[in-house]
């Protein structure tokens, strides 16, 4: 059976309803596990091994946050850092993710009509994740359509219903 491995970074999740109700949403499936790098270091010191032995078991592997200044929350960039290492990721000999898919699962604060040229943030945001984006080519992954949840600061109860079994559908169609 494939696994998803999602990797979870927010580093204030008890004021976040939008990822508390995404996670709540996925929690409990069958071939998904998630891992929280806040929870789990919050000393920024990340047990690299663990985090590859956790890699090579999924065959998708999702990064979930918010969108912080256009990018990750600072422990996912420290965890791209120091666990896709050259000779293992990517580079001479480095195969091991080779073939497994990846993607995105994001909040914005914003609009979708903030992310576009015309937009308050001039930019889509898949224009903007294109560091991640190409972080998992280099590494042999192949790259899937962002989901992004946006507005996420003004989504009602409903809206965030709605947005978990959205995330859910999509975990379930990548088996």
């Amino acid at each position: 059976m494939s696994s998803t491995l999602v990797l979870f970074a927010h580093p204030a999740l008890e004021k976040s309803r939008a990822n508390r109700a995404l996670l709540s949403g996925i929690e409990g499936m069958d071939g998904v596990v998630v891992n929280d790098l806040y929870e789990r270091y919050p000393d920024f010191q990340i047990d690299v091994e663990r985090e590859k032995a956790l890699l090579e078991e999924a065959s998708h592997v999702i990064f979930q946050h918010p969108f912080y200044w256009y990018s990750t929350p600072s422990l996912l960039k420290e965890w791209f850092d120091v666990v896709l290492q050259y000779g293992w990721a990517y580079g001479g000999g480095g195969n091991a993710l080779v073939g497994k898919r990846a993607r995105t699962v994001l909040t914005t604060g914003g609009s979708k009509e903030a992310y576009c040229a015309e937009g308050h943030n001039g930019y889509p945001v898949e224009e903007l994740l294109r560091p991640v984006e190409q972080t998992a080519r280099l590494c042999g992954m192949s790259w899937e359509a962002p989901l992004v949840f946006y507005g996420a600061l003004h989504l009602n109860d409903r809206d965030l219903e709605a947005a978990a079994e959205t995330y859910r559908k999509v975990l379930r169609s990548e088996d």
